[in-house]
């Protein structure tokens, strides 16, 4: 077994009981497209993106702050009104009883989602098989990841992980967020064309969530917004080699 994989059945045999939860949501419209989903956030990323829209997940020795047997007791109660269930984070593939939690929700007749960055590909390679969707959280080129994320080996380890997504056959959404305090023009058409280049689906652009980041990470931004660094002019170009 290489470095960068993980025996699934030794994630599985961890109990999901042992989640750090640093939140869960019981339905919403935006965290898989075409889905009403429950949301549950775990805690812990080793990454310090500027612009995270979950911050107060990121704390890897952070307490959850709720228990996998009330995010079941609600699960138990909503499958009439929600379709799936959406693991996210932090980053969620971190934590050993994800697989467990992941199969545990299925038996409740939920479809999988998995929100992630890529900071582990074994991990991530290893829950491929256990869900439905991925959406994948990319920051840039790989050249450009520790600039944003303060780790030398983020950049190998992302786009690793968005290999073996591609490779696995799951469906999944590319989001590459549009920072203004860290992206140019030219870093955000480099990075599409290297997505498109690789025969990876072409990425969804979003602009940093305002309301839930930090009030540094606000002040810097001076009221700018993804438009700010890119415009419906670029598009054509977006494609070009």
């Amino acid at each position: 077994m290489s470095t960068t994989e993980i025996d699934l059945t030794a994630l599985a045999a961890q109990d999901a009981d042992a989640l750090a939860i640093a939140d869960f949501l019981s339905s919403c419209t935006h965290a898989w497209p075409g889905r009403i989903a429950a949301t549950v956030t775990l805690q812990g990323c080793p990454w310090l993106c500027a612009y995270c829209g979950t911050p107060e997940s990121h704390d890897p020795t952070g307490q959850g702050r709720v228990t996998w047997r009330q995010v079941v007791e609600q699960l138990s109660s909503h499958s009439d009104v929600v379709d799936a269930v959406v693991f996210g984070g932090g980053e969620p593939t971190r934590q050993d009883g994800l697989v467990s939690a992941i199969r545990e929700a299925r038996s409740l007749g939920y479809e999988i989602g998995l929100h992630t960055m890529g900071a582990h590909p074994g991990r991530v390679a290893s829950v491929l098989p256990t869900v439905d969707w991925v959406r994948f959280d990319l920051k840039g080129t790989p050249g450009m990841y520790e600039h944003i994320t303060g780790s030398d080996t983020a950049g190998f380890q992302a786009w690793a992980s968005l290999e073996a997504i591609h490779e696995s056959g799951v469906e999944y959404e590319i989001l590459l967020t549009v920072d203004p305090t860290v992206h140019t023009r030219d870093n955000i058409l480099a990075t599409v064309r290297e997505v498109i280049h690789r025969g990876f689906h072409a990425p969804v652009l979003q602009q940093p969530r305002r309301a839930t980041a930090s009030v540094g990470y606000r002040r810097a931004l001076r009221g700018r917004g993804l438009y700010d660094v890119i415009t419906h002019e670029d598009l054509p170009d977006l494609t070009r080699r």
